[in-house]
């Protein structure tokens, strides 16, 4: 049973969104991973929308440019935490999508990532679903201390080489 829905409109916003599939699988979390246009096949997409808490969804993950739709309509049709991300477009690089995500009316949250944020949104997912989740918390914790095991050794090689070697090694 998938806990976590990620949808987008378009194939053309994958390469965002498979950062946050990547990430949930990296923490053993399963998801469903749907292309849904809420303008062109808005029947589909409430259909989909309505039928996720019955599923056993516990968040789900919208990705969306220009219109920006998916997100806040995810977030009216479905009673549990929807995280958007803005993609970037060509014509105003994605702010567009950031302002219509984030700027949701009252009572219609959306959790906003960066712009092109896909992998935020999976370690968002992520601690949302740890709360309950003491296996899944302790994943997240290990996640964060790799984290900083790696900024450490990257600050000892800089030390180690120098700037111009690290950069040029880069």
């Amino acid at each position: 049973m998938a806990k976590v829905a990620i949808v987008m409109g378009s194939d053309s916003d994958l390469d965002v969104m498979s950062k946050a599939a990547a990430v949930l699988e990296g923490f053993g979390i399963e998801y469903e991973m749907n292309i849904i246009s809420a303008h062109r096949e808005p029947d589909v997409f409430f259909k989909w929308a309505e039928g996720l808490e019955e599923k056993g969804v516990k968040v789900v993950i919208a990705g969306a440019g220009m219109a920006a739709h998916l997100p806040g309509m995810s977030a009216a049709l479905f009673p549990l935490p929807v995280i958007g991300v803005p993609l970037k477009s060509k014509s105003l690089s994605g702010e567009d999508a950031l302002y219509s995500i984030v700027q949701m009316p009252p009572g219609i949250p959306v959790a906003t990532m960066a712009i092109d944020g896909g992998k935020n949104a999976g370690i968002m997912a992520a601690k949302m679903l740890a709360i309950e989740d003491p296996g899944l918390l302790a994943k997240l914790k290990d996640f964060l201390g790799k984290q900083k095991e790696e900024v450490i050794a990257k600050d000892e090689k800089l030390k180690d080489i120098g700037y111009r070697e690290y950069i040029s090694r880069k």
